[in-house]
């Protein structure tokens, strides 16, 4: 930790500092929900969620190239259009990437699919919720908005994560 900010690359950091980020957490939160009341186990939350963030993203990448043409008249150009999406919505991407190793844990049985599931639950909470605090503390010195904002970022995942134990039991 360097001034209380977590050490990452510029790039990693920027990428997870941005609504796509948020987004994708949720998104994958809420499919593990889902994908686990169905057959409940970790192989099943894993495809479910790769291929739910993939076409997601795809979309949402395809969704802003024609936004971008639009807004440009055709003049930003295809390559650099699907390019400065791409990168624009990478957030989705990157963001999925611990809940999905916690959830291969589960699928090469290093930890029982249950395990995997609820881990990779709680993981994305707690990381909403450390995104909640970073955002805030890039422009507050206080404590309290920071926390506050922990909480509200992080509450989306707890809302999932109480639906999951509503629907397990």
């Amino acid at each position: 930790m360097s001034d209380g900010q977590p050490i990452a690359s510029p790039s990693v950091a920027r990428i997870l500092m941005t609504e796509e980020a948020v987004y994708g957490l949720i998104l994958v939160s809420g499919m593990i929900v889902v994908s686990g009341s169905i057959v409940g186990t970790s192989i099943n939350a894993l495809v479910t969620v790769v291929v739910t963030v993939i076409v997601f993203y795809l979309a949402h990448v395809y969704a802003g190239v024609l936004a971008r043409l639009a807004m440009t008249d055709g003049h930003a150009g295809l390559r650099a259009s699907i390019g400065a999406s791409a990168r624009h919505f990478a957030g989705m991407l990157v963001a999925a990437v611990p809940p999905l190793v916690i959830l291969l844990l589960g699928t090469t049985e290093v930890i029982d699919d249950t395990t995997s599931i609820w881990t990779a639950l709680i993981v994305d909470t707690v990381i909403l919720g450390v995104l909640g605090w970073i955002a805030v503390a890039r422009w507050s010195t206080h404590w309290i908005p920071r926390l506050l904002s922990a909480v509200v970022t992080a509450g989306f995942g707890a809302v999932l994560v109480a639906l999951k134990a509503v629907i397990h039991h």
